[in-house]
């Protein structure tokens, strides 16, 4: 069982590593979603893999009827699914399903931030809140009920003015200065 301090993998590897189509599905997922590595692809991939897992318990007979109910509200009250589903409609998901429920791609769904990454390092950096508190990590997944909370935690201006670049502001310098040098030999 282990001790109750040590931590564990919440997720499992790929039994095959270099599957070149399982590799391609996962770097567009992880540039889609803004992820940081493949870990949090393998991390929403194992979540699926026991969602289906104690589905197929529940509709075997194996589990009671009251499990698979346990886990249509759990998943309802994330928003992966309606909470009119049934058994049957949890093997349908997919793995987007579950990666649209992440703070990340929630914040860069509701426009407070331009892109996924974005959305990451303001996350990361403090600046979102969800009902006045802060929280940083871009993989917590969102309710329904905190969905409409989320907002910024101090404010700050995702559209600053345009950043003039160093030979911009040399180059007009030099010619207001080789016009004064100009008006001053006349």
């Amino acid at each position: 069982m282990g001790a109750p301090k040590k931590f564990r993998k919440t997720y499992e590897r790929p039994g095959f590593m270099w599957e070149k189509q399982r590799i391609d599905e996962e770097h567009k997922l992880k540039e889609r979603f803004g992820l940081r590595n493949l870990k949090e692809v393998w991390i929403a991939a194992s979540e699926l893999r026991r969602i289906r897992r104690n589905v197929r318990e529940v509709l075997s007979g194996r589990s009671d009827e009251a499990i698979g109910k346990q886990i249509i509200a759990r998943l309802a009250k994330y928003g992966i699914v309606s909470e009119s589903a049934t058994l049957d409609d949890l093997l349908i998901i997919n793995i987007d399903t579950i990666l649209n429920r992440r703070l990340q791609t929630v914040v860069m769904n509701k426009g407070l931030s331009k892109t996924a990454k974005q959305a990451r390092q303001l996350i990361t950096h403090g600046f979102i809140a969800i009902n006045g508190r802060r929280i940083t990590s871009p993989g917590y997944i969102v309710p329904t009920n905190e969905e409409n909370k989320i907002a910024y935690y101090k404010q700050i201006d995702i559209n600053p003015k345009t950043v003039v670049s160093a030979t911009q502001i040399t180059a007009p310098a030099a010619a207001e200065g080789a016009s004064e040098a100009a008006v001053e030999q006349k």
